[in-house]
């Protein structure tokens, strides 16, 4: 325990830190809505609702400021939501 501790302090000492909690849960809650996405603009053929599932599902790797990530996270899902409603107004829908 005290060699984890060590490695700790001195990656922080270096500059790196670990991600919180928050951004953990963010990154894996906005990738899967993103996957959902994405699996969802494949079936109604709408590429728009694809690439912004794509999109969701990779910007966390990007972005390392948890409030940014949350608020690039929430206009994405409503770039796809919209998207996906334009995909149905067109009938895409299978």
């Amino acid at each position: 325990m005290d060699a984890l501790t060590d490695t700790l302090t001195t990656l922080e000492s270096m500059g790196f830190t670990l991600p919180s909690r928050a951004y953990l849960i963010g990154a894996t809650l906005f990738s899967l809505l993103g996957y959902a996405g994405y699996r969802y603009g494949k079936k109604i053929s709408v590429r728009s609702t694809k690439w912004i599932g794509i999109a969701l599902m990779l910007y966390p790797y990007v972005v390392w400021e948890t409030w940014l990530m949350y608020t690039v996270g929430v206009g994405l899902c409503i770039g796809l939501y919209i998207s996906s409603l334009s995909g149905l107004a067109n009938g895409k829908r299978q």
